[in-house]
This record gives C-alpha cells, sequence and structure tokens, in this order.
C-alpha cells in the first residue's frame, strides 16, 4: 500500500514547503497541523498528533479516527513505576472554548498494521476524525521528520 512515490515527495517538498502548517474546520472544531514522523521500515505502527479548538459555546468529542490500515484508535501515554505504556481511550472530550493537544508522550492517533510500509518524510496520510456532535472531517497527517521527540511507535502492535 505504497501511498505516494519518492519523485512527486521530492518535488511537492519545495512546492509546499510554506504549507506544512496546515488547519481544517468542522463546524466549530478548528484541527491544526495534523502530523505523525516518519518510522522505520520495521516499524508496526506510528503515532499521529495535531490539536483541536472546540471555539463554540457547546463541548464535543472526538469518537473515532478512520485511516487505511488494520486499526486506528485513540490512545493515551501514561507512566507508571518508571514505564511508559499506552492505554486505548474511547474518546477524547473536546471542552467549550478550550484546546486540546495530542502530542507524543501524550493522547495521540495510533495507526497500526503499517506492514512494511513505513511513514516517509513528505507523505500525506488521509484519515477521517469523527466527532459526536460536529460529524465527520477529512483531514491529511503530514509526515515530519523526528528530530528531538522520544516517543517511539515503531514497537508497538497491531493487537492492542
Amino acid at each position: 500500500m505504497k501511498r505516494t512515490t519518492f519523485a512527486i515527495l521530492a518535488a511537492l517538498t519545495f512546492v509546499c514547503t510554506p504549507a506544512i502548517a496546515h488547519e481544517f474546520k468542522a463546524g466549530d472544531l478548528v484541527i491544526d497541523h495534523p502530523m505523525a514522523f516518519e518510522t522505520t521500515k520495521t516499524a508496526m505502527s506510528g503515532g499521529g498528533y495535531l490539536t483541536i479548538t472546540n471555539t463554540g459555546s457547546t463541548a464535543d468529542r472526538l469518537i473515532a479516527v478512520r485511516a487505511d490500515f488494520p486499526k486506528v484508535q485513540l490512545h493515551t501515554t501514561e507512566e507508571k513505576d518508571g514505564v511508559a505504556r499506552m492505554i486505548h481511550l474511547e474518546a477524547i472530550d473536546l471542552p467549550a472554548g478550550e484546546t486540546v493537544t495530542l502530542a507524543p508522550g501524550g493522547m495521540h492517533v495510533m495507526f497500526m498494521g503499517l506492514g512494511g510500509d513505513p511513514f516517509e518524510v513528505g507523505e500525506a496520510i488521509p484519515a477521517t476524525l469523527v466527532f459526536e456532535k460536529s460529524g465527520e472531517i477529512d483531514v491529511k497527517f503530514n509526515v515530519e521528520e523526528r528530530t528531538g521527540h522520544s516517543t517511539d511507535h515503531s514497537t508497538h502492535g497491531a493487537s492492542d
């Protein structure tokens, strides 16, 4: 399931560099900069990150993310006795007037079952965010170079 070719990615890097920060809107929700980090060739999964600002006066919830992978879940990372582990979340609350951040080491989207097709810098991963009240919105997670981040999802399997 190769999502793009290297030649196209190389060409688009020069054309689209100013557009790295990107946002999407669904009703009162603003989804800012969906992204994922590049993964190794042997990675079984990769994390997705973004911020969601609820500009409205009513709370909402992110209840699912759909993408072309065997399994996609919302997760959070918890540390207990010095060991970080990921925990599946049924939903992420989006209080009215607040911003919620999905970031390394905290809440995130887990794309599982990469099957030898790693996330590559410059690639865009299409996904659909599903909200309880605001409905669905199509986004693209831009794959960026991993620099200075310690959260590694490469060994997190699709069997969770």
